[in-house]
């Protein structure tokens, strides 16, 4: 059984929500990734902040990178899931939820993130044509 352990890139870091967006790209930059799981005081997921929304929540608002937390940019209910968690399950919450980048968890800790890249290196013709259809997918 593949799990969502097996797909995973590791080593995937949190960006506290208490940091400035300005600091959250640098470390995207430094990290070369284009999403970062938001954590709370007690690291735990509290929300994911992607490129996107600093440059369009954020700067093309005219507000100022160095003034808003990524904590301002958490919205709605993280999605995560569990490091030991069948790839069908993976499918299925990146698919019911639309997302394209999942936290991976272990023992209440940050372990890992799976991407469209990650799923693009695993999964059969089939599998990723099927999730590309239902995440990108407007309705």
């Amino acid at each position: 059984m593949t799990t969502a352990g097996d797909i995973m890139h590791r080593g995937a870091q949190w960006i506290p929500a208490h940091e400035t967006l300005d600091r959250a790209a640098q470390l995207m930059a430094r990290l070369d990734v284009g999403a970062l799981p938001i954590s709370d005081e007690n690291e735990r997921l509290c929300g994911i902040l992607t490129d996107r929304d600093i440059v369009v929540g954020c700067v093309a608002k005219g507000h100022d990178p160095a003034k808003v937390t990524a904590g301002d940019m958490a919205k709605g209910t993280p999605r995560w899931i569990e490091a030991d968690a069948d790839i069908d399950n993976v499918l299925h919450e990146m698919q019911d939820h639309q997302i394209r980048r999942l936290p991976v968890i272990e023992n209440k800790r940050l372990v890992g993130m799976i991407s469209e890249a990650d799923l693009a290196t695993h999964l059969s013709e089939e599998q990723l044509a099927t999730w590309c259809e239902s995440v990108y997918a407007k309705g």
